[in-house]
């Protein structure tokens, strides 16, 4: 049996995170400007203080958010992309299927729906989103299309154009997942819309012999 010192100080350990994940499920729930801290710690339950023990208001916790539960996923996802060896359009395949497994398939979807509904009101944090995440996801995107182009299996395009219409689609079954959108067939199989979003993209992309 787990001394009980030791569970406590796992449990301490822990408490950041699920701070933060429970106030993330508050923020699309209500809103960040509805959400209270008290809210957030009912959530993670924990006492009401708690949440000041590792964050000093609402907005830094709106923060660590994004750093803290986004950031690492495209770490994961860079990684990958830095070791892939295969062909751009197998690369350009997974690096969506991967965005969508530790994105749109976990509550960090429901973060672009949070920035839409609340980003204009905080412009630090959305500086944050823009700067830390949404930059640093279009240059994975960017560093598909111009290995295939380099390799000569895309064809030339207007890569800051192309990177947005990779984006859009994924950012709409994202909102999709969270009931934000009217769309159909997209959010009860989001594999074959995404499936499909691939193919219908490589055949434009994909450099054809004259």
């Amino acid at each position: 049996m787990t001394p009980l010192c030791k569970r406590w100080s796992r449990r301490k350990e822990a408490r950041p995170q699920e701070i933060l994940e429970a106030a993330l499920a508050q923020f699309v729930q209500k809103g960040f400007s509805a959400t209270r801290i008290e809210d957030i710690a009912r959530e993670a339950g924990v006492t009401r203080g708690t949440p000041y023990l590792y964050f000093a208001n609402k907005e830094e916790i709106f923060k660590a958010v994004i750093r803290e539960l986004l950031l690492p996923q495209v770490t994961l996802a860079a990684e990958r992309v830095a070791d892939f060896s295969g062909c751009a359009a197998e690369l350009l395949r997974e690096l969506v299927q991967i965005w969508w497994r530790v994105m749109g398939e976990t509550s960090l979807s429901a973060l672009p729906k949070l920035m839409i509904a609340e980003g204009s009101n905080f412009p630090e944090v959305m500086d944050i989103y823009e700067r830390e995440f949404v930059l640093p996801g279009q240059q994975l995107f960017r560093r598909v299309l111009e290995l295939g182009i380099a390799s000569g299996e895309f064809r030339q395009v207007d890569i800051d154009q192309t990177i947005n219409v990779l984006v859009a689609p994924i950012v709409m079954a994202m909102l999709a997942r969270c009931g934000n959108v009217p769309c159909g067939q997209m959010a009860a199989d989001p594999d074959a819309y995404l499936n499909a979003f691939i193919d219908v993209t490589l055949g434009g992309l994909l450099a054809r012999p004259d």
